[in-house]
């Protein structure tokens, strides 16, 4: 068997589109907000380029997409080197079938 290693936004993503379609089908949160000019015109872009309803769907989908950056943790080089190391060469033994890992276990 081979594993992929999984990045942490991989991690992340499906969990953030998770929070977001529970909590868009349950009551929203109404906010009365101030944006400059330009932030404005951020959101009437977005809300063309995903063809939004509104700009409330535009400012959610900025604060999901942004939100991954925030929430990925940052790994520290040792860590990714690791990870590198086991991917290359493994981790540990590897077994074939499940059969050789029950004779394995039940070995000991």
């Amino acid at each position: 068997m081979n594993f992929k290693i999984l990045k942490p936004k991989d991690l992340y993503t499906p969990y953030i589109f998770c929070i977001y379609t529970k909590y868009t089908r349950r009551k929203m949160v109404q906010a009365m907000i101030e944006i400059p000019k330009e932030a404005n015109q951020i959101l009437n872009i977005v809300k063309a380029r995903y063809n939004l309803k509104d700009k409330s769907e535009a400012i959610t989908k900025i604060v999901i997409e942004y939100g991954e950056d925030i929430l990925e943790p940052e790994l520290r080089p040792e860590y990714l080197e690791k990870l590198k190391k086991i991917e290359e060469e493994g981790y540990g033994e590897t077994f074939h079938s499940i059969e050789e890992l029950r004779k394995k276990i039940e070995k000991r």
